[in-house]
């Protein structure tokens, strides 16, 4: 430390050093587990960069359940308003995920194959948490749920989620509080299958867009859900682009096709009616 540093940190004469009975920074934020829990199965150097991504990753889904599963609540109690500041949140959750891709790129085919044996049928594809997101948006595929059956817990948590009500649910049963007509089959329909595009809620959201004064909560929510579908496609194009550059059109560690299974998923949209309806406005 230099003079001018070691002088500017005695200066500071209220910074507390004495920690032998009080909860330092690394206490709270529990980083010996954190930051100990990056175990290499090789001894290659970008082993490295390749975990820590992925636990980067959870974290950041960790959070954007959290804010969803929240905004869900909030909408279903009408309070829309407080919904919006959590679907923001998402959305800047959603932009650093997909730079992680950018970091993640700089891996090549080579170093990647050095330790790719070491993952075994180990995959991103079976990520519990990127479930849970794709079951809060509405996308509800029972095959996965096999995956997550060794732990009875973990398999609860998702079925417990795979039986809500989605993001969107909740969004077309404003349209309905808000006096404009859903089919009665729409409302009423079992939320444990994907949502499939219905004529009575194009026909509302367009409503609401033609009538942005009136509407103007129910505009909000819409364009905040549109904002979460845009950065998710993104982030799925750089999925979908970062697998192509590092390991091709090879199968996925998990048995999927890889960049072929990543290039279909691209098709689904969540919110379908709100896309629809830009061309008709």
């Amino acid at each position: 430390m230099t003079d001018s540093s070691n002088k500017t940190f005695q200066s500071e004469k209220g910074i507390h050093t004495d920690f032998m009975e009080k909860m330092t920074y690394g206490d709270y934020l529990q980083l010996d587990p954190l930051l100990s829990s990056q175990k290499r199965l090789s001894s290659r150097h970008d082993e490295m960069l390749f975990i820590i991504i992925h636990q980067v990753s959870e974290l950041w889904l960790k959070l954007i359940i959290h804010e969803m599963q929240a905004a869900i609540k909030k909408i279903q109690a009408n309070e829309l308003q407080a919904s919006y500041k959590m679907l923001a949140r998402v959305s800047k959750i959603q932009s650093q995920i997909i730079q992680a891709w950018d970091v993640l790129s700089t891996l090549t085919p080579a170093e990647y194959m050095q330790f790719r044996d070491k993952l075994g049928n180990a995959s991103g594809f079976q990520s519990y948490q990127y479930r849970l997101v794709e079951f809060v948006l509405g996308y509800k595929t029972p095959f996965i749920l096999k995956i997550y059956q060794k732990d009875k817990e973990l398999h609860q948590i998702l079925m417990d989620a795979y039986h809500a009500p989605g993001l969107y649910d909740v969004a077309i049963q404003s349209l309905d509080k808000a006096g404009l007509p859903i089919d009665k089959g729409v409302l009423d329909r079992d939320i444990s299958k994907t949502y499939q595009q219905n004529a009575s809620v194009e026909q509302a959201w367009l409503q609401v867009y033609q009538n942005v004064d009136r509407y103007w909560d129910l505009y909000q929510l819409a364009e905040k859900l549109v904002d979460i579908e845009d950065w998710f496609q993104q982030w799925r194009f750089r999925h979908m682009k970062t697998v192509e550059r590092i390991i091709g059109h090879k199968t996925g560690t998990g048995g999927s096709s890889g960049v072929s299974y990543l290039k279909k998923v691209l098709e689904h949209y969540f919110f379908p009616e709100l896309w629809e309806i830009r061309t008709k406005l």
